[in-house]
C-alpha cells in the first residue's frame, strides 16, 4: 500500500527544487564573473598591434569617404576605467587618467602618432545601464 505525501514532504521536495535553481544559477554567475575577469585581463594586458597605422588609415578613409569626420576607434566597459568613468561621463578634462590596460596605450599611441598629424580624440558613456555608465566608447576625429 502507497502512503500519501505529507505537507512535510512536499516542503522538502519544494525546497529541493529551490536549492537546484539556486545552485544552478550561482554557478551561472561565478561562470560569468569568470568570462568577465578573463576579458578584462585580456584587456589590461593587450598590445598595440603592429599593423596600427595600416588599420587606423583604412578606417578613416573610410569615414573620410563616407563624409564622416570621426570613427570610433575602441569600445569598452566603462568599469575598467579607474574611476568606472567618472571623469568621461561628467566631461572632466583629465579624463585620461582614468585609462588603464589597453585604452591607456591606445591614448598614448593617439598622443604620440595622431595628435602631432592634427587628430582629436574625444571618450563619450555610450550607454547606461541600470542608470551607471555602462560602456565607453574612443573616437578619433579630424576637422575637414
Amino acid at each position: 500500500m502507497t502512503d500519501l505525501l505529507r505537507p512535510d514532504d512536499l516542503k522538502k521536495i519544494a525546497e529541493d527544487i529551490d536549492m537546484a535553481k539556486a545552485k544552478k544559477a550561482m554557478e551561472h554567475m561565478k561562470r560569468e564573473e569568470e568570462e568577465k575577469a578573463a576579458l578584462k585581463d585580456i584587456f589590461m594586458s593587450r598590445e598595440i598591434h603592429p599593423e596600427a597605422k595600416t588599420r587606423i588609415n583604412a578606417a578613416i578613409r573610410r569615414a573620410a569617404e563616407q563624409g564622416n569626420r570621426q570613427v570610433l576607434v575602441i569600445e569598452f566597459p566603462a568599469s575598467f576605467c579607474n574611476d568606472q568613468g567618472r571623469r568621461i561621463n561628467n566631461l572632466e578634462a583629465d579624463w585620461p587618467a582614468s585609462l588603464e590596460g589597453f585604452a591607456k596605450k591606445a591614448y598614448d599611441y593617439f598622443q604620440q602618432e595622431l595628435k602631432p598629424l592634427g587628430f582629436k580624440l574625444t571618450a563619450e558613456i555610450l550607454d547606461y545601464p541600470g542608470g551607471m555608465p555602462g560602456r565607453v566608447g574612443l573616437y578619433l576625429s579630424w576637422d575637414r
